[in-house]
Protein backbone atom coordinates (compact mmCIF):
# COMPACT_ATOMS: atom_id res chain seq x y z
CA UNK A 1 0.00 0.00 0.00
CA UNK A 2 1.61 3.31 -1.08
CA UNK A 3 2.38 5.73 1.74
CA UNK A 4 3.26 9.38 2.10
CA UNK A 5 6.88 9.55 3.28
CA UNK A 6 8.77 12.64 4.39
CA UNK A 7 12.56 12.33 4.39
CA UNK A 8 14.53 14.81 6.48
CA UNK A 9 17.93 15.18 4.80
CA UNK A 10 18.80 15.37 1.13
CA UNK A 11 22.33 14.01 1.30
CA UNK A 12 23.31 10.76 -0.35
CA UNK A 13 21.55 8.53 2.23
CA UNK A 14 18.32 10.53 2.06
CA UNK A 15 18.44 10.55 -1.74
CA UNK A 16 19.03 6.81 -2.00
CA UNK A 17 16.13 6.27 0.39
CA UNK A 18 13.95 8.58 -1.69
CA UNK A 19 14.92 6.74 -4.88
CA UNK A 20 13.85 3.33 -3.63
CA UNK A 21 10.67 4.61 -2.01
CA UNK A 22 9.59 6.62 -5.06
CA UNK A 23 10.45 3.71 -7.35
CA UNK A 24 8.18 1.50 -5.23
CA UNK A 25 5.27 3.88 -5.76
CA UNK A 26 5.33 5.80 -2.48
CA UNK A 27 4.68 9.54 -2.36
CA UNK A 28 8.05 11.03 -1.40
CA UNK A 29 9.02 14.47 -0.18
CA UNK A 30 12.60 15.28 0.78
CA UNK A 31 13.31 18.32 2.91
CA UNK A 32 16.86 19.63 2.76
CA UNK A 33 18.29 22.66 4.54
CA UNK A 34 20.91 23.23 1.84
CA UNK A 35 20.04 22.41 -1.77
CA UNK A 36 23.67 22.83 -2.82
CA UNK A 37 24.71 20.08 -0.35
CA UNK A 38 27.68 22.30 0.57
CA UNK A 39 27.01 21.55 4.25
CA UNK A 40 26.56 17.79 3.84
CA UNK A 41 29.08 14.96 3.51
CA UNK A 42 27.85 14.02 0.06
CA UNK A 43 29.25 16.34 -2.58
CA UNK A 44 32.93 16.50 -1.60
CA UNK A 45 33.65 12.99 -0.37
CA UNK A 46 36.07 10.48 -1.88
CA UNK A 47 33.39 8.65 -3.88
CA UNK A 48 34.50 5.15 -2.92
CA UNK A 49 32.41 1.96 -2.73
CA UNK A 50 34.35 -0.20 -0.31
CA UNK A 51 33.54 -3.84 0.53
CA UNK A 52 37.13 -3.82 1.81
CA UNK A 53 35.94 -1.86 4.87
CA UNK A 54 34.61 -4.75 6.93
CA UNK A 55 36.40 -3.63 10.11
CA UNK A 56 34.39 -1.01 12.04
CA UNK A 57 35.87 2.35 12.99
CA UNK A 58 35.81 1.19 16.63
CA UNK A 59 38.57 -1.44 16.57
CA UNK A 60 41.66 -2.45 18.58
CA UNK A 61 44.62 -0.10 18.15
CA UNK A 62 42.57 2.89 16.98
CA UNK A 63 42.71 4.68 20.34
CA UNK A 64 46.44 4.18 20.91
CA UNK A 65 47.23 5.34 17.37
CA UNK A 66 44.93 8.31 17.79
CA UNK A 67 46.70 9.37 21.00
CA UNK A 68 50.07 9.27 19.21
CA UNK A 69 48.70 11.56 16.50
CA UNK A 70 47.11 14.07 18.87
CA UNK A 71 50.29 16.15 19.32
CA UNK A 72 51.04 16.42 15.60
CA UNK A 73 49.14 19.37 14.01
CA UNK A 74 49.46 17.75 10.57
CA UNK A 75 48.32 14.28 11.60
CA UNK A 76 45.25 12.62 10.03
CA UNK A 77 43.43 12.39 13.38
CA UNK A 78 42.51 14.95 16.00
CA UNK A 79 40.00 15.03 18.83
CA UNK A 80 39.08 18.60 19.70
CA UNK A 81 39.26 18.85 23.54
CA UNK A 82 36.25 20.47 25.14
CA UNK A 83 34.08 20.18 28.24
CA UNK A 84 31.17 18.19 26.88
CA UNK A 85 29.22 15.37 28.56
CA UNK A 86 28.12 14.08 25.14
CA UNK A 87 31.72 13.91 23.93
CA UNK A 88 32.80 12.17 27.15
CA UNK A 89 30.06 9.58 26.71
CA UNK A 90 30.99 9.06 23.05
CA UNK A 91 34.63 8.48 23.96
CA UNK A 92 33.62 6.03 26.69
CA UNK A 93 31.37 4.10 24.31
CA UNK A 94 34.00 4.12 21.55
CA UNK A 95 36.58 2.74 23.97
CA UNK A 96 34.13 0.11 25.15
CA UNK A 97 33.61 -1.12 21.58
CA UNK A 98 37.24 -1.02 20.42
CA UNK A 99 37.79 -4.73 21.01
CA UNK A 100 38.50 -7.86 19.00
CA UNK A 101 35.14 -9.23 20.12
CA UNK A 102 33.31 -6.24 18.64
CA UNK A 103 35.15 -6.64 15.32
CA UNK A 104 34.28 -10.35 15.27
CA UNK A 105 30.63 -9.61 16.03
CA UNK A 106 30.24 -7.00 13.29
CA UNK A 107 32.51 -7.98 10.40
CA UNK A 108 30.02 -10.28 8.68
CA UNK A 109 27.27 -7.69 8.95
CA UNK A 110 29.50 -4.99 7.45
CA UNK A 111 30.56 -7.41 4.71
CA UNK A 112 26.96 -8.24 3.85
CA UNK A 113 25.88 -4.60 3.85
CA UNK A 114 28.80 -3.60 1.65
CA UNK A 115 28.46 -6.42 -0.89
CA UNK A 116 24.73 -5.83 -1.27
CA UNK A 117 25.32 -2.10 -1.58
CA UNK A 118 27.96 -2.71 -4.24
CA UNK A 119 25.48 -4.84 -6.19
CA UNK A 120 22.93 -2.04 -5.95
CA UNK A 121 25.53 0.56 -7.00
CA UNK A 122 26.18 -1.47 -10.16
CA UNK A 123 22.45 -1.81 -10.82
CA UNK A 124 21.91 1.93 -10.28
CA UNK A 125 24.79 2.91 -12.56
CA UNK A 126 23.29 0.81 -15.36
CA UNK A 127 19.69 1.97 -14.90
CA UNK A 128 20.36 5.62 -14.04
CA UNK A 129 23.28 6.00 -16.45
CA UNK A 130 26.18 7.36 -14.38
CA UNK A 131 29.79 6.09 -14.47
CA UNK A 132 30.83 3.54 -11.84
CA UNK A 133 34.49 2.56 -12.22
CA UNK A 134 34.88 -1.11 -11.25
CA UNK A 135 38.66 -1.46 -11.21
CA UNK A 136 39.24 -1.95 -7.52
CA UNK A 137 41.11 0.03 -4.88
CA UNK A 138 44.80 0.06 -3.98
CA UNK A 139 45.77 0.25 -0.32
CA UNK A 140 49.32 1.60 -0.64
CA UNK A 141 51.99 1.22 2.04
CA UNK A 142 55.39 2.90 2.42
CA UNK A 143 56.54 1.00 5.51
CA UNK A 144 57.18 -2.68 6.08
CA UNK A 145 55.05 -2.55 9.24
CA UNK A 146 52.17 -1.00 7.33
CA UNK A 147 52.39 -3.59 4.57
CA UNK A 148 52.47 -6.45 7.07
CA UNK A 149 49.41 -5.05 8.82
CA UNK A 150 47.44 -4.70 5.58
CA UNK A 151 48.52 -8.17 4.44
CA UNK A 152 46.98 -9.55 7.64
CA UNK A 153 43.75 -7.69 6.87
CA UNK A 154 43.77 -9.20 3.36
CA UNK A 155 44.31 -12.68 4.75
CA UNK A 156 41.43 -12.18 7.15
CA UNK A 157 39.25 -10.90 4.31
CA UNK A 158 39.73 -14.21 2.49
CA UNK A 159 38.10 -16.03 5.41
CA UNK A 160 35.03 -13.83 4.84
CA UNK A 161 34.93 -14.58 1.12
CA UNK A 162 36.25 -11.17 0.06
CA UNK A 163 38.82 -10.71 -2.70
CA UNK A 164 42.19 -9.19 -1.87
CA UNK A 165 45.65 -9.46 -3.41
CA UNK A 166 48.90 -8.49 -1.70
CA UNK A 167 51.04 -6.63 -4.25
CA UNK A 168 54.71 -5.83 -4.67
CA UNK A 169 55.95 -2.76 -6.55
CA UNK A 170 55.86 -4.56 -9.91
CA UNK A 171 52.25 -5.61 -9.46
CA UNK A 172 51.25 -2.09 -8.39
CA UNK A 173 52.77 -0.74 -11.61
CA UNK A 174 50.80 -3.30 -13.63
CA UNK A 175 47.55 -2.28 -11.96
CA UNK A 176 48.31 1.46 -12.06
CA UNK A 177 50.31 2.35 -15.20
CA UNK A 178 49.06 5.94 -15.37
CA UNK A 179 50.77 7.39 -12.30
CA UNK A 180 54.13 7.05 -10.61
CA UNK A 181 53.74 5.67 -7.09
CA UNK A 182 56.27 5.53 -4.25
CA UNK A 183 55.33 2.54 -2.11
CA UNK A 184 56.89 -0.67 -0.84
CA UNK A 185 53.73 -2.54 -1.77
CA UNK A 186 50.07 -2.72 -1.00
CA UNK A 187 46.82 -4.61 -1.26
CA UNK A 188 44.52 -4.55 -4.27
CA UNK A 189 40.82 -4.88 -3.43
CA UNK A 190 39.24 -5.79 -6.81
CA UNK A 191 35.63 -5.58 -5.56
CA UNK A 192 35.94 -1.92 -4.57
CA UNK A 193 34.73 0.77 -6.98
CA UNK A 194 34.67 4.53 -7.32
CA UNK A 195 32.45 7.22 -8.80
CA UNK A 196 31.91 10.94 -8.85
CA UNK A 197 29.56 11.86 -5.97
CA UNK A 198 28.10 14.66 -8.07
CA UNK A 199 27.08 12.21 -10.81
CA UNK A 200 25.56 9.84 -8.26
CA UNK A 201 23.63 12.55 -6.45
CA UNK A 202 22.23 14.00 -9.67
CA UNK A 203 21.15 10.56 -10.90
CA UNK A 204 19.27 9.91 -7.65
CA UNK A 205 17.59 13.32 -7.74
CA UNK A 206 16.53 12.79 -11.36
CA UNK A 207 15.07 9.38 -10.50
CA UNK A 208 13.10 10.78 -7.56
CA UNK A 209 11.65 13.62 -9.64
CA UNK A 210 10.83 11.22 -12.49
CA UNK A 211 8.84 9.07 -10.06
CA UNK A 212 6.84 12.00 -8.70
CA UNK A 213 9.00 12.92 -5.71
CA UNK A 214 9.25 16.48 -4.42
CA UNK A 215 12.12 18.48 -2.91
CA UNK A 216 11.47 21.09 -0.21
CA UNK A 217 14.01 23.65 0.96
CA UNK A 218 14.08 24.14 4.73
CA UNK A 219 15.82 23.29 7.98
CA UNK A 220 13.82 21.07 10.32
CA UNK A 221 14.08 22.29 13.91
CA UNK A 222 11.18 20.59 15.69
CA UNK A 223 9.50 17.20 15.86
CA UNK A 224 6.08 17.00 17.46
CA UNK A 225 5.10 13.58 18.77
CA UNK A 226 1.88 12.30 20.35
CA UNK A 227 0.51 8.83 21.06
CA UNK A 228 3.60 7.09 19.71
CA UNK A 229 3.70 8.94 16.39
CA UNK A 230 5.34 11.97 14.84
CA UNK A 231 2.39 14.26 14.14
CA UNK A 232 4.31 17.05 12.40
CA UNK A 233 7.70 18.59 11.79
CA UNK A 234 8.45 22.31 11.77
CA UNK A 235 11.13 24.21 9.85
CA UNK A 236 13.11 27.21 11.05
CA UNK A 237 10.93 29.47 8.90
CA UNK A 238 7.75 28.10 10.53
CA UNK A 239 6.37 25.73 7.90
CA UNK A 240 4.73 22.53 9.19
CA UNK A 241 4.72 19.20 7.40
CA UNK A 242 3.31 15.77 8.17
CA UNK A 243 3.32 12.31 6.59
CA UNK A 244 2.44 8.71 7.38
CA UNK A 245 6.13 7.87 7.77
CA UNK A 246 9.04 10.15 8.66
CA UNK A 247 12.66 9.21 7.86
CA UNK A 248 15.47 11.06 9.66
CA UNK A 249 18.51 10.92 7.36
CA UNK A 250 20.13 14.23 8.23
CA UNK A 251 23.62 13.03 9.14
CA UNK A 252 25.09 14.56 12.28
CA UNK A 253 22.10 16.93 12.58
CA UNK A 254 19.85 13.95 13.31
CA UNK A 255 21.27 13.84 16.85
CA UNK A 256 19.56 17.01 18.07
CA UNK A 257 16.24 16.17 16.41
CA UNK A 258 16.20 12.69 17.95
CA UNK A 259 16.72 14.19 21.42
CA UNK A 260 13.33 15.90 21.12
CA UNK A 261 11.59 12.52 21.21
CA UNK A 262 13.84 11.09 23.92
CA UNK A 263 16.06 9.10 21.57
CA UNK A 264 19.81 9.20 22.20
CA UNK A 265 22.00 8.86 19.11
CA UNK A 266 25.48 9.44 20.56
CA UNK A 267 27.19 10.62 17.39
CA UNK A 268 30.11 12.95 16.89
CA UNK A 269 30.97 14.84 13.73
CA UNK A 270 34.08 13.42 12.09
CA UNK A 271 35.41 16.31 10.04
CA UNK A 272 37.11 15.57 6.75
CA UNK A 273 38.62 17.71 4.01
CA UNK A 274 39.02 17.27 0.28
CA UNK A 275 40.76 19.14 -2.52
CA UNK A 276 39.96 18.55 -6.19
CA UNK A 277 42.61 19.09 -8.86
CA UNK A 278 41.02 20.14 -12.17
CA UNK A 279 44.05 19.32 -14.36
CA UNK A 280 46.10 16.53 -12.73
CA UNK A 281 49.48 15.90 -14.31
CA UNK A 282 49.02 12.12 -14.13
CA UNK A 283 45.50 10.98 -13.33
CA UNK A 284 45.45 7.45 -11.84
CA UNK A 285 43.17 4.72 -13.16
CA UNK A 286 42.38 3.34 -9.70
CA UNK A 287 41.33 4.96 -6.47
CA UNK A 288 43.71 4.44 -3.58
CA UNK A 289 44.10 4.76 0.17
CA UNK A 290 47.48 5.81 1.52
CA UNK A 291 48.18 3.77 4.62
CA UNK A 292 50.61 5.98 6.48
CA UNK A 293 48.90 9.27 5.64
CA UNK A 294 45.29 8.03 5.88
CA UNK A 295 44.56 9.86 2.63
CA UNK A 296 42.03 8.87 -0.06
CA UNK A 297 42.83 9.48 -3.73
CA UNK A 298 40.11 9.24 -6.36
CA UNK A 299 40.15 10.02 -10.09
CA UNK A 300 36.82 11.58 -11.09
CA UNK A 301 36.69 11.99 -14.83
CA UNK A 302 39.25 14.66 -15.73
CA UNK A 303 39.65 15.66 -12.07
CA UNK A 304 41.54 14.14 -9.15
CA UNK A 305 40.20 14.33 -5.62
CA UNK A 306 42.46 14.04 -2.56
CA UNK A 307 40.69 13.67 0.78
CA UNK A 308 41.60 12.99 4.38
CA UNK A 309 41.58 13.64 8.12
CA UNK A 310 39.25 12.54 10.87
CA UNK A 311 38.69 15.32 13.38
CA UNK A 312 36.22 14.46 16.12
CA UNK A 313 34.87 17.96 16.52
CA UNK A 314 31.16 17.98 17.30
CA UNK A 315 29.70 20.25 14.63
CA UNK A 316 32.72 22.53 14.09
CA UNK A 317 33.45 23.11 10.38
CA UNK A 318 36.49 25.40 10.60
CA UNK A 319 39.49 24.53 8.43
CA UNK A 320 42.80 23.58 10.05
CA UNK A 321 45.47 24.73 7.58
CA UNK A 322 48.21 22.54 9.11
CA UNK A 323 46.01 19.44 8.92
CA UNK A 324 45.01 20.25 5.35
CA UNK A 325 48.69 20.71 4.56
CA UNK A 326 49.31 17.29 6.09
CA UNK A 327 46.86 15.72 3.64
CA UNK A 328 48.63 17.33 0.67
CA UNK A 329 52.12 16.41 1.88
CA UNK A 330 51.11 12.79 2.50
CA UNK A 331 49.65 12.56 -1.01
CA UNK A 332 52.80 14.00 -2.61
CA UNK A 333 55.00 11.48 -0.79
CA UNK A 334 53.11 8.64 -2.48
CA UNK A 335 52.60 10.38 -5.84
CA UNK A 336 55.94 12.16 -6.53
CA UNK A 337 54.78 13.66 -9.85
CA UNK A 338 52.86 16.15 -7.70
CA UNK A 339 54.01 18.86 -5.32
CA UNK A 340 52.20 20.96 -2.70
CA UNK A 341 52.35 23.87 -5.16
CA UNK A 342 49.80 22.03 -7.35
CA UNK A 343 47.23 22.50 -4.59
CA UNK A 344 47.76 26.20 -3.97
CA UNK A 345 44.69 28.37 -4.49
CA UNK A 346 42.33 25.37 -4.42
CA UNK A 347 39.28 25.87 -2.22
CA UNK A 348 39.07 23.08 0.40
CA UNK A 349 35.80 21.26 0.94
CA UNK A 350 34.81 20.41 4.51
CA UNK A 351 32.24 17.84 5.63
CA UNK A 352 31.09 16.29 8.90
CA UNK A 353 30.74 12.53 8.88
CA UNK A 354 28.17 11.24 11.40
CA UNK A 355 30.23 8.87 13.55
CA UNK A 356 28.56 6.44 15.91
CA UNK A 357 30.68 5.16 18.82
CA UNK A 358 30.55 1.53 17.68
CA UNK A 359 31.30 2.21 14.00
CA UNK A 360 27.90 0.95 12.80
CA UNK A 361 25.11 3.02 11.27
CA UNK A 362 21.79 3.63 12.97
CA UNK A 363 19.18 2.01 10.76
CA UNK A 364 15.68 0.98 11.79
CA UNK A 365 12.47 2.13 13.41
CA UNK A 366 12.81 4.44 16.37
CA UNK A 367 11.79 2.91 19.70
CA UNK A 368 8.35 4.00 20.93
CA UNK A 369 7.66 6.07 17.76
CA UNK A 370 6.10 3.72 15.27
CA UNK A 371 6.11 5.99 12.21
CA UNK A 372 9.72 7.18 12.53
CA UNK A 373 12.70 5.53 10.82
CA UNK A 374 16.32 6.50 11.50
CA UNK A 375 19.03 6.24 8.81
CA UNK A 376 22.31 7.87 9.81
CA UNK A 377 25.66 7.25 11.53
CA UNK A 378 27.50 5.80 8.53
CA UNK A 379 30.80 7.54 9.37
CA UNK A 380 33.10 7.36 6.32
CA UNK A 381 30.86 4.90 4.46
CA UNK A 382 27.77 6.99 3.75
CA UNK A 383 28.16 6.94 -0.02
CA UNK A 384 29.29 3.33 -0.05
CA UNK A 385 26.31 2.11 2.00
CA UNK A 386 23.70 4.56 0.70
CA UNK A 387 21.98 2.17 -1.75
CA UNK A 388 21.59 -0.69 0.72
CA UNK A 389 20.43 1.76 3.39
CA UNK A 390 17.80 3.19 1.05
CA UNK A 391 16.62 -0.27 0.03
CA UNK A 392 16.34 -1.45 3.63
CA UNK A 393 14.36 1.66 4.61
CA UNK A 394 12.04 1.05 1.66
CA UNK A 395 11.53 -2.53 2.86
CA UNK A 396 10.61 -1.26 6.33
CA UNK A 397 8.07 1.20 4.90
CA UNK A 398 6.56 -1.33 2.52
CA UNK A 399 6.45 -4.06 5.16
CA UNK A 400 8.75 -6.42 3.28
CA UNK A 401 11.23 -8.51 5.23
CA UNK A 402 14.64 -6.80 5.00
CA UNK A 403 17.27 -8.86 3.20
CA UNK A 404 19.73 -8.15 6.04
CA UNK A 405 18.96 -8.43 9.74
CA UNK A 406 18.90 -5.01 11.36
CA UNK A 407 19.03 -5.83 15.08
CA UNK A 408 22.68 -4.74 15.49
CA UNK A 409 21.87 -1.42 13.78
CA UNK A 410 18.87 -0.56 15.91
CA UNK A 411 18.54 3.09 16.98
CA UNK A 412 18.56 3.31 20.76
CA UNK A 413 21.26 0.67 21.21
CA UNK A 414 24.12 1.43 23.58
Amino acid sequence: MPQEVLIVGGGVVGLATGHYLASAGHSVRIIERDDSLAQSCSEGNAGMVVPSHFIPLAAPGVISQGLKWMLNPKSPFFLRPRLSPTLARWIWLFTKHSTKKHVANTQELLRDLSLESRRLHVELSEKQDFPLIQKGLLMLCQSEAGLEEEAEVAEHAHTLGLEAEVCDQTRIKELEPNAEITAKGGVWWPQDCHLSPGDFIQALRNSILKNGGEFISGEVVKLEAANGKIKSITTRSGENYSAETIVLAGGINTTELAKQIGLSLPMQGGKGYSLTLPEPVANPLLCSLLKEGRVAVTPMGDNLRVAGTMEICGTNTSVSKPRLQGVVEAFCKFYPQYSPADFENLEPWVGLRPCSPDGLPYLGRAPKINNLIIATGHSMMGLSLAPVTGKLVADLVTGDKPAIKLEQLAPGRV
